[in-house]
């Protein structure tokens, strides 16, 4: 069994975060291990919450990890809540990447065009730090024009989510995948540039809900998916129709929307999905 470690907060409350990628993983069929960087009471769509910062813990747990001998085949990263934190993980990631370590780099940190509360306009370039360390990278649009100093835009041509593509491979990660792309009405999805210049795209329907912890959703899928042995492209596209499933799911139960999406009762259809695609990948014979 792969064993992936995920680094970022812990929201006891509220499905975000740690809280989401550790079932998705599992039930996907790897060990998630976690780090975490803060414990928060509940997600901060709340009207209030508490929140400890873990800085001072990383180097202590990652010291007794490698003094254990402890090792990882995937690192995923999520939000990372200060530019301390975002050297303390590049540290980490250099630390524990061996040969066939593939990491992951969801680089949470702003949307509809602007940077969340928490950080200041220095941020993405400590961020940026991480992204150069990945394998992949899953930003948004927003985060995407703040990591490479391109406008931010609701409209737009292919030309400028190629020309952003490139400018995020520029930051030295090996595939630079954005989500969140629309070319057509209804229609949202993915695209993705490797440096080899393989490009890759995949849409679905364009959900009119949407919902707090559905890029931790999409970023655990994919992390998922890739540790059993799926491409990437494959990765995304389970993950963007897991996504679909979950908002819809949480859209006919009721529940409020700054809560989060329920993926809980959805996890099943994830598995089926899952191992029909592992499935068509198994050679007759073999």
């Amino acid at each position: 069994m792969k064993r992936i470690v995920t680094i970022q907060d812990i929201s006891c409350i509220g499905c975000c975060s740690i809280t989401v990628a550790l079932p998705i993983i599992s039930a996907m069929g790897s060990e998630c291990g976690i780090l975490p960087t803060a414990v928060l009471s509940n997600h901060t769509m709340f009207s209030d919450f508490t929140c400890a910062d873990l800085s001072d813990q990383i180097e202590p747990i990652s010291d007794m990890w490698k003094k254990q001998g402890i090792t990882f085949d995937g690192i995923y990263t999520g939000y990372l809540a200060s530019k301390q934190q975002c050297v303390q993980i590049a540290g980490f990631i250099e630390r524990f990447s061996e040969k066939d370590t593939l990491t992951v780099v969801d680089p949470a940190m702003a949307d509809n065009g602007k940077l969340y509360p928490a950080f200041d306009s220095d941020f993405p370039m400590a961020m940026a730090e991480v992204c150069r360390r990945a394998d992949v990278i899953l930003p948004n649009i927003t985060e995407a024009s703040f990591l490479t100093g391109m406008p931010y835009r609701t409209t737009y041509e292919k030309a400028y989510i190629r020309e952003m593509l490139e400018r995020l491979l520029e930051l030295g990660c090996g595939t630079a995948v954005l989500t969140g792309v629309s070319f057509d009405p209804g229609r949202l999805g993915v695209v993705y540039l490797d440096r080899d210049g393989k490009e890759f795209s995949y849409f679905t329907k364009h959900c009119e809900q949407s919902y707090h912890g559905t890029g931790d959703i999409f970023a655990s899928t994919v992390t998922g998916g890739l540790m059993r042995g799926l491409e990437l492209g494959e990765s995304l596209a389970l993950a963007a129709d897991f996504v679909v499933d979950c908002i819809e799911a949480t859209t006919g139960s009721g529940e409020p929307r700054w809560y989060g999406a329920e993926f809980e009762t959805v996890i099943p259809k994830l598995c089926q999905m899952l191992n029909d695609r592992l499935k068509e990948k198994t050679v007759p014979g073999e």
